[in-house]
């Protein structure tokens, strides 16, 4: 027989073996996790199973340059994958749990950080985490060669359309004065900005430069280029975050 654990698998190899047509239409409610269910640990062979659709994978390398965190306890080990921003953007976690919640075991969860050691604040997050699976691993890899995160080499062929929307989503700024728009990069060094650079440039044909600040340096899109990339961007990007280009 076939249960509720189970179901949850079955619906991500499937998604997996039919890609983005069928993940689009597939009625996902039925394999929400339940909150208070006590599943079982997936085995090794259940976890080698499972797959990554392609239309996730774009999506994830957009939010891996952006906020999202890849973990692995050992070397040799799985990955899962930890999503989490701040209350107020609670409608856009909860969409990307929708797309991933099928590789999740629970729901997000609602918590306060640590006060901010400058303001002494405390601001409220949601969050939520993937199962620990080795689908993600390739994306691990590529991300955290040396346990750190960094912008991979090969950018240029793995950013899509659809990545850049969830990049943008994650560490983008739309200035409502001067229309232009701005992603924080402060993380990445000079050169891995340059590369990103690179990409916007050649392959999405954006006038754009980098910014120099206290922590780092920072993307700045132009505003001779945000009406190009609100026509590319606009029919992909998520309804609560769509001012993030000026929509």
């Amino acid at each position: 027989m076939i249960g509720p654990h189970n179901l949850d698998i079955l619906s991500i190899i499937i998604c997996g073996m039919l890609g983005k047509k069928f993940f689009s239409t597939l009625n996902i409610e039925t394999f929400i996790p339940i909150k208070d269910e006590k599943k079982k640990r997936l085995k090794k062979f259940e976890r080698n199973q499972i797959i990554l659709p392609n239309d996730l994978k774009e999506i994830l390398i957009g939010l891996l340059l952006g906020d999202l965190c890849a973990q692995k306890r050992s070397s040799k080990g799985n990955t899962n994958l930890h999503f989490e921003q701040g209350i107020k953007h609670k409608d856009y976690i909860f969409h990307l749990f929708d797309l991933f919640k099928n590789f999740c075991r629970s729901n997000p969860k609602i918590s306060d950080r640590l006060a901010d050691k400058r303001t002494g604040k405390i601001y409220t997050r949601v969050q939520f985490a993937t199962l620990t699976l080795p689908c993600f691993n390739e994306l691990y890899t590529l991300f955290y060669p040396l346990n750190r995160k960094i912008v991979p080499l090969n950018i240029t062929e793995l950013l899509t359309p659809v990545g850049l929307v969830y990049w943008i989503c994650d560490d983008g700024t739309y200035n409502k004065k001067h229309k232009y728009i701005r992603l924080a990069t402060n993380s990445y060094t000079l050169q891995e900005v340059h590369l990103l650079l690179e990409v916007l440039r050649n392959k999405f044909n954006l006038k754009c430069y980098a910014i120099q600040e206290k922590t780092g340096y920072v993307i700045t899109i132009s505003a001779k280029s945000v009406l190009n990339l609100q026509s590319l961007l606009n029919p992909l990007m998520p309804i609560m975050m769509q001012h993030k280009i000026g929509m």
